[in-house]
Parts: structure tokens; C-alpha cells; sequence
């Protein structure tokens, strides 16, 4: 099993627990708080809230966006709790992946019933025709909040 999948598999094996033995209530920011220690537990590198900075056509937007919990500096993990999981978590992840030169996200949304039914695993391919340079985007991994 690759590096990236054996990280993965931690993070839904440890979203998982969470799920069974928390349930659905908790505010995002506890999930993710308790995911993030969870993981680190696990001897994980885990930095919570990392900003994404873009650049389009000159125009710089430092902090756009931030990535909930990235894990290994490889995998993205956006925490929701909500009672559905909408379309738009997908995308927001797939945009982030975009904008950070990542290939694999999930999204978690411990507001479900079931873990499964919260969980979407997204991965995004980059082709050579992502290098424009018009558009760029870095994150860097700072202090763990």
C-alpha cells in the first residue's frame, strides 16, 4: 500500500471512532480539533486551518481559503457537520486539491447518521495544461492551531 493510502486509511479508520463513539452534534470545530489529535496520536504530521494563497492575473489573495486539517502534507480532510452532505463540499475539496497541487481529499461530514454515508474520497489528477500563469496558488503549512 503506497504512503498517501496508508495515511488515508488512518484518517478514515480514525474518523470512524469518532463517529461511533461520538455521534452526530458536535460543532465542525470539535471534530476537527479531536480528528487532528487522533491522527497525531497515530504519529501523523497534522496542521489545522492551512492557508491557501492565489494569485490570478496579478491579483493576489493571500489566505483565500483554508484547508480544515492536512495531514502529511498530502492529504486534505474538510470537517462538516451538517445533516446532509451537499454537492458543493465536493467541489470546495476538488478546489483546494486544485489550488494546492494535491492529488487526494475527503470530505467528512460527522452530521450523518452513518460515517459512510459522510464521507466522500475526491482525487484530482493534475495535467500539464494546470500550469498557466495566470493562475497560481500556495499553501504553506505553519503553526498547528
Amino acid at each position: 500500500m503506497g504512503d498517501i493510502e496508508r495515511v488515508a486509511s488512518s484518517a478514515i479508520e480514525a474518523g470512524l471512532g469518532i463517529h461511533r463513539d461520538v455521534g452526530p452534534g458536535l460543532l465542525e470545530s470539535a471534530y476537527e480539533t479531536i480528528l487532528a489529535e487522533k491522527l497525531r496520536r497515530l504519529g501523523l504530521q497534522v496542521d489545522r486551518q492551512v492557508p491557501i494563497d492565489i494569485e490570478y492575473d496579478g491579483i493576489a489573495d493571500t489566505g483565500a481559503y483554508r484547508i480544515d486539517l492536512l495531514v502529511e502534507h498530502a492529504l486534505i480532510i474538510e470537517i462538516k457537520a451538517t445533516e446532509q452532505t451537499l454537492p458543493v463540499y465536493s467541489r470546495q475539496v476538488l478546489t483546494y486539491l486544485k489550488f494546492s497541487g494535491l492529488s487526494l481529499g475527503f470530505v467528512m461530514n460527522f452530521g450523518m447518521a452513518t460515517f459512510k454515508d459522510g464521507l466522500r474520497r475526491l482525487v484530482l489528477d493534475h495535467p500539464t495544461s494546470y500550469s498557466s500563469s495566470r493562475l497560481r496558488a500556495n499553501h504553506s503549512a505553519g503553526p498547528a492551531r
